[in-house]
C-alpha cells in the first residue's frame, strides 16, 4: 500500500532536518516524511570518516537557527556535528519521522493527480512513496562516486591507494610515508592529523589555494554578563556579518585581499618552506572557495618536520612512490587522492513529469532553488561564499511561504516557467559561482542560472531571507484547484 504525505524531504543531512523543523513549526497538522539512504542521519557528516574531517564553516552559522551551537569552537569536527544533529533531531520532535535505509531511486510528477510519486528501495524491495511536494535535502556531492582523475601510472603503485571519501575503518597508518595529492580542505584538513602519528606526510599540489588561519575559540566578555541564549545569537550574529563582510571586501578589493592573506600565511611558514610557489595562487580569493585552517594547525605541522608541501606536476607513480616532472622522487607507502568531489544533483536519483525524463542541464534554476518545469519541488543548496546551511535554510523557509501561498489560492502545482518575452536572450551562467575543478567538470549536468531575472544565482543570505517571506513571485506558474491540504 503507498504511503501518502504532503511534503516528502530527501536526505536526513542537515539541510533535510532543517527543512523539517521550519515545515512542522509553520504547518503543525504537516503530513511529512524524511526518506534516508542511509541508516543514519548526518549526511556528509555521517559518511566521511577521514582523520580530523571537519567543517569549514563556523557552527555558529552552520548550525541551525532554531537550536544554537552550545560549544565555543567555531569549527567542529564530524564527529560533533553528527552528535549535534542528532540532538536537534530528538529534541524538536524529527527523528521520528526518518525513514532510514530508504533509498530514492526516481520520483514522476502526475499532472492529473498533482502529486509526487517517489520509487525507494528498502531492504531489497522496491516501494512508492506519494506526496505533493518534493524538498530534496541531498546536497550535491555523490556519495558514491569521487571525481575522477588521471594519474599516470597510479595501477603500478605497490602500496595503498586511498580516496578520503572511502577511509579505511582502522586503517594504521603509523610510521608510513604519505603523500596527500590535492590542496583542497580535505588535503589541507588531513596533512596536520595525519602527521601526528604518520613518519611522513607531503602535501603534493599542482597549484595552491588560499588558506585562512582562525582561532577555534570564540571568546566573548559578553558570555560573562548576558544570557546564554542571547549570547549565543549575539555570536551567530556576528558571525553572520563578519563573514558576508570578508567576502565583499576580498572582492571589492582582491589585490589588497591578495597581500593580507599572503602576509598572515609568510608569517606561520617555516624558514625552509617558501611562500612562492606553494602559497601564491594564480587565482583572486573567492573565485574558489578559501580553505579554513583551524588555530594554523596546518602551518604548525610544516614546522614539526614531519610534514612538507610540494607543488609541482605528476611525471609517472611507480611501485614505491611518485616521480615528478621537475625530477623529483617521493617515496610513499601511502597515497591519498584528495583530488575532489564528484557533483550531482538529487542524489543522483532520475526525475520525470508524466512520464517525461529530466534534463537537468537543459533547464535554469529559479532564484537557485527550483528548476524551470518541474512542479512542486525545491532543491536546498547551499552557498559558495558562506555557511552551506544558510542557504538552504533561506529556501526552507521560501517553500513555507509558498505553501500558504498556494494553500491561500486554492492550487495544487507550483512550476517556474520561462516567459517567452522577458525571458528571451537570457545568458547562462553557471549556478554555483567558482571556478574550481570540480565545478568546471559538473557544469554540463547542472542546471543554469542566468544574467537577469529569476534565474538569477543567489549569494547573499540577508537578500534571499527577505525574498524568502516577501519576494515576488514572478516565474512561477500555479495551476490545478486545490480542496485543502
Amino acid at each position: 500500500m503507498e504511503e501518502n504525505f504532503d511534503v516528502v524531504i530527501i536526505g536526513a543531512g542537515i539541510s533535510g532536518l532543517n527543512a523539517a523543523y521550519r515545515l512542522k513549526s509553520e504547518f503543525p497538522n504537516l503530513r511529512y516524511t524524511i526518506v534516508e539512504a542511509r541508516d543514519n542521519l548526518g549526511g556528509t557528516w555521517d559518511l566521511f570518516k577521514y582523520p580530523g574531517i571537519r567543517s569549514d564553516s563556523d557552527l555558529f552559522t552552520f548550525g541551525f537557527a532554531w537550536h544554537p551551537w552550545e560549544s565555543d569552537n567555531p569549527i567542529a569536527h564530524g564527529p560533533s556535528i553528527v552528535k549535534y544533529l542528532n540532538n536537534a533531531a530528538e529534541h524538536h520532535g524529527i527523528k521520528k519521522h526518518i525513514k532510514f535505509q530508504h533509498r530514492m531511486l526516481g520520483a514522476d510528477w502526475s499532472s492529473t493527480d498533482n502529486s509526487w510519486s517517489v520509487s525507494v528501495e528498502h531492504e531489497g524491495k522496491t516501494k512508492s512513496i506519494s506526496g505533493q511536494f518534493l524538498v530534496f535535502g541531498t546536497g550535491y556531492y555523490d556519495y558514491n562516486m569521487p571525481l575522477q582523475t588521471e594519474i599516470p601510472g597510479i595501477e603500478q603503485f605497490q602500496g595503498q591507494v586511498i580516496h578520503p571519501q572511502f577511509w579505511p575503518e582502522n586503517l594504521d597508518y603509523s610510521d608510513k610515508k604519505i603523500v596527500i595529492i590535492g590542496s583542497g580542505a580535505t588535503a589541507i584538513t588531513l596533512l596536520p592529523n595525519l602527521a601526528e602519528k604518520a613518519k611522513h606526510v607531503t602535501m603534493l599540489q599542482r597549484s595552491p589555494t588560499y588558506i585562512l588561519s582562525l582561532p577555534n575559540r570564540a571568546s566573548s566578555w559578553l558570555r560573562y554578563i548576558l544570557p546564554t541564549s542571547l549570547n549565543r545569537r549575539l555570536q551567530r550574529v556576528r558571525y553572520l556579518y563578519s563573514t558576508r563582510w570578508f567576502f565583499l571586501f576580498c572582492q571589492a578589493f582582491p589585490n589588497f585581499s591578495r597581500w593580507l592573506l599572503g602576509r598572515g600565511i609568510s608569517r606561520q611558514l617555516p624558514k625552509h618552506i617558501p611562500y612562492d610557489p606553494h602559497f601564491k595562487p594564480s587565482y583572486n580569493p573567492w573565485d574558489q572557495r578559501l580553505c579554513v585552517c583551524p588555530d594554523g594547525d596546518f602551518f604548525k605541522s610544516l614546522h614539526t618536520g614531519r610534514a612538507d608541501i610540494k607543488t609541482d606536476t605528476i611525471s609517472q607513480v611507480t611501485s614505491s612512490g611518485i616521480e615528478l616532472n621537475s625530477g623529483t622522487k617521493l617515496d610513499a607507502d601511502i597515497i591519498v587522492t584528495a583530488t575532489g568531489l564528484r557533483l550531482q544533483l538529487a542524489g543522483g536519483t532520475s526525475l520525470a513529469v508524466d512520464g517525461t525524463p529530466l534534463s537537468f542541464g537543459d533547464k535554469y534554476a529559479w532564484h537557485g532553488m527550483m528548476l524551470q518545469d518541474l512542479p512542486n519541488a525545491a532543491f536546498l543548496l547551499g552557498y559558495v561564499n558562506a555557511s552551506w546551511t544558510l542557504g538552504a535554510d533561506a529556501t526552507s523557509q521560501f517553500v513555507c511561504r509558498l505553501l500558504k501561498t498556494m494553500q491561500e489560492r486554492g492550487v495544487k502545482a507550483a512550476v517556474p516557467r520561462l516567459n517567452p518575452v522577458t525571458d528571451q536572450g537570457l545568458q547562462p551562467r553557471r549556478l554555483l559561482s567558482l571556478n574550481s575543478t570540480y565545478v568546471l567538470k559538473a557544469e554540463n549536468s547542472f542546471p543554469r542560472s542566468a544574467d537577469r531575472g529569476p534565474w538569477v544565482s543567489r549569494d547573499n543570505y540577508f537578500d534571499d531571507l527577505k525574498f524568502a517571506k516577501n519576494g515576488s513571485l514572478v516565474g512561477l506558474e500555479f495551476s490545478g484547484e486545490k480542496k485543502g491540504m
